[in-house]
């Protein structure tokens, strides 16, 4: 089992920057694909980007490209997302999420608990 804890969230201006953080449990961490993903008040949860068990490879949404960053730190158990150039639609609530096996942006197994991000205009 892997449980995920998501901090780092809060109210920034437009054009502002966030930095998420996910601490992850367990020993399996360098084999867990981990993702962020959002969910936004009336829209349906959104992938946001995906980070490979050893960090070399990511894929973003074409909505982030650019301005966020995902990253990990295997000997820490932990996953960031820099969010620059923040928007008013990137307001969401951000959730962590990890899966076994290959990378996508689908069928992740464990979620965290979600943290917030508004961005106001």
């Amino acid at each position: 089992q892997v449980q995920l804890v998501e901090s780092g969230g809060g109210l920034v201006q437009a054009g502002g920057s966030l930095r998420l953080s996910c601490a992850a449990s367990g020993r399996t961490f360098p084999n867990l694909v981990m993702g962020w993903f959002r969910s936004a008040p009336g829209k349906e949860r959104e992938f946001v980007a995906t980070i490979s068990g050893s960090g070399v490879t990511t894929v973003y949404a074409d909505s982030v490209k650019g301005r966020f960053t995902i990253s990990r730190d295997n000997a820490k158990n932990t996953v960031h997302l820099q969010m620059n150039s923040l928007k008013p639609e990137d307001t969401a609530v951000y959730y962590c999420a990890a899966k076994r096996g290959l990378m996508g942006r689908r069928e992740y197994e464990y979620w965290g608990q979600g943290t917030q991000v508004t961005i106001s205009s």
